[in-house]
């Protein structure tokens, strides 16, 4: 799941992996799409044929710290966690980034304000 993606990512950063390679899911692939979009990993990849077909995620860093400084999980399996397009609000006055699920795929809170979709809160990160 996509927790354990941004675990490993911040983790490879705190020991200052180059890059990371994980199994591949539909899910993380569109998530690490999200985080290269915005800068917070440098590129990412797919590699591989299925069923051994991998993600390969360049990490990036900023003054030799990794560019995730924190990440706040927000839904869970025991608990998920909704809100309508006029609930989302900026992340760290607009320094973060917030990634949820809306039926019309993965999407930062940004551009699902903008296409008026809410969905389940996924995670936050800065």
């Amino acid at each position: 799941m996509y927790y354990d993606l941004l675990t490993k990512i911040k983790n490879a950063q705190a020991v200052k992996k180059e890059s990371i390679k994980i199994p591949y899911t539909n899910m993380d692939f569109a998530i690490a799409e999200i985080l290269a979009k915005h800068k917070f990993v440098e590129e990412v990849f797919k590699k591989g044929r299925m069923p051994k077909r991998v993600l390969d995620i360049k990490l990036k860093y900023q003054n030799g710290q990794g560019k995730i400084l924190g990440i706040k999980l927000l839904s869970k399996p025991s608990r998920k966690l909704f809100a309508g397009y006029k609930d989302i609000k900026p992340v760290r006055q607009g320094y973060g980034l917030l990634v949820l699920s809306t039926p019309k795929g993965i999407m930062d809170g940004k551009n699902a304000k903008k296409e008026k979709v809410g969905g389940q809160l996924l995670f936050e990160i800065w």
